[in-house]
Parts: structure tokens; C-alpha cells; sequence
């Protein structure tokens, strides 16, 4: 039995299904509690490099308020919230929007992109080191921010950074000792290992999860959890058993996200 907290829905434009077909898998997976977690709105008024694969602001009123009404007919706890980018021009409208007036549940941290240069870079499309040192400096922000309950896919960018060097290290190193000292999950994605696999000095491997971020976050003692990133009905828990077993063959003690989250208790 596991949770997940990491699941979208039609209205993220990239997944199928609707909020009842989640749950009624879930149910029959066992789940112990679901957090939803499509792509946050912005503000119209806000740079949005991403707008295909977010709901409007209209449509996160009706997102929250069928949750809550679904919710009801379950018996496993079902939570309401949203995977957001970062960048400071956000963090107010994530405070008073999404937290406060929506009231969600939680805030799920999902670096996919960092500005430079006047545009957005894909984190797997990585070219240089120094993009790779504004995506850490980016990722620390945000978990310092105060906002956010874990961290989504953190070694993302390792997609396509092909080798665990010196750079990679000191960089995810730092991402590492952040989310400790903030008391931060960090969440192994079940949907990284459905993705094609790509070739490395050491054979074929997963574009994410990645074995040496998972191994050092596991040597620096950091809050491990296991999550499905679901976009299909059928993924809503097998994600998360996918990534639950990739971090047991690591000998990675995995955290039920609901009960690292504080909304369940042992």
C-alpha cells in the first residue's frame, strides 16, 4: 500500500483522464491517500513560457472545488494541489492565490526550465555548465521560498547532462543539502522510468530517476520519497511502486509521501 502525490488530469493539456478515473484506479490499487497536482495557472499578466500545459485561472476554481466533492466518496484521504515552476515574479501569486485563496493542500516544487539570457531552457537540454549552475541557484530559491511541500523529479536536468561529474556533483550536492535544511522531500518520479532510455558511459539507463543523485541523497541523509507523476489513470499507483522498487535496488529506504507530508500518520 502507497500514496502518491504527483498526478495531473486532462486539464494539464499532456495527460488523459479526469479526476474520478484517478481515483477509481487508486482505489483499486490500494492507495492510501492521492494527491492531485496538475500544472498551476499563472496570471495572464506574468511571462509564461509554458502556457500549452496549464489550466486558465477560471478553470482552478472548478479544478479544487471537484476534488473536494469527489473526495467524498472515497475512503482513502484525497488532497488537493498544484506541481509550480519557479521564479520570484510567482511568489507572490503561489502565496496569496494559490495557498490563500484557493487553499490547497500543497505546493509540489517541479523544476522543468530556467530563464537565461531573455528565454527559457529546458532543463534536459542542457548544454554548459553555467546553465547548470543557474537551474541549482534556481532550485535553491525556490525551496528556500517556504512554499513548497518536497521537490518533483530533482535530478530532472540529468536527462541530459550525460556524465556524473565533478560539476554535476557539486551542483546536485548543493540541491541536496538544501532540501535537508529545509526539511524538504525529494521525490523519486515513477514517470522518468516510462520515458525512452538513453545511452551512457555505463549502458542504457533511465533519463531520470538517476542512480548517483539517488545514491548521494541518500549518503547526505535526505528525505526520500516515492511518487507516480502520473498522466494516465493506469500509472496512478503503479508509478509510484515503479519508483519505490528503482530506490529499494539502490538500498534506498523510501518515505510514504502522505506520511512525509504530515497528512498521515504511521
Amino acid at each position: 500500500m502507497i500514496s502518491n502525490f504527483h498526478t495531473h488530469t486532462y486539464l494539464c493539456k499532456h495527460a488523459e483522464g479526469d479526476i474520478k478515473d484517478y481515483l477509481e484506479q487508486a482505489k483499486l490499487d490500494s492507495c492510501i491517500a492521492l494527491g492531485f497536482s496538475d500544472h498551476c495557472p499563472l496570471p495572464q499578466d506574468n511571462i509564461d513560457n509554458w502556457p500549452e500545459i496549464r489550466m486558465t485561472i477560471e478553470e482552478s476554481y472548478d479544478y479544487i472545488k471537484k476534488i473536494r466533492q469527489e473526495a467524498k466518496n472515497y475512503d482513502f484521504p484525497v488532497f488537493a494541489g498544484f506541481e509550480c515552476e519557479w521564479s520570484l515574479r510567482y511568489k507572490n501569486f503561489y502565496k496569496d492565490f494559490l495557498l490563500d485563496e484557493l487553499k490547497v493542500d500543497y505546493l509540489a516544487f517541479g523544476p522543468h526550465w530556467v530563464e537565461h539570457e531573455g528565454s527559457f531552457v529546458y532543463a534536459p537540454q542542457f548544454g554548459d555548465k553555467k546553465l547548470l549552475h543557474i537551474y541549482t541557484d534556481s532550485m535553491i530559491q525556490a525551496m528556500e521560498s517556504g512554499l513548497f511541500s518536497f521537490v518533483a523529479h530533482p535530478d530532472l536536468a540529468m536527462a541530459g547532462w550525460k556524465t556524473w561529474e565533478e560539476e554535476a556533483k557539486s551542483c546536485f550536492g548543493s540541491i541536496i543539502d538544501c532540501a535537508i535544511a529545509n526539511n524538504l522531500p525529494l521525490e523519486v518520479n515513477g514517470q522518468g522510468m516510462l520515458k525512452p532510455m538513453i545511452k551512457s558511459e555505463k549502458g542504457l539507463r533511465y533519463q531520470y530517476p538517476y542512480d548517483e543523485f539517488w545514491l548521494l541523497a541518500k549518503e547526505k541523509g535526505a528525505m526520500i520519497i516515492a511518487n507516480s507523476d502520473a498522466h494516465l489513470p493506469e500509472n496512478v499507483i503503479k508509478g509510484a511502486l515503479k519508483a519505490k522498487e528503482f530506490a529499494k535496488n539502490l538500498g534506498i529506504e523510501i518515505c510514504d509521501t502522505a506520511k512525509a507530508l504530515g497528512f498521515l500518520r504511521d
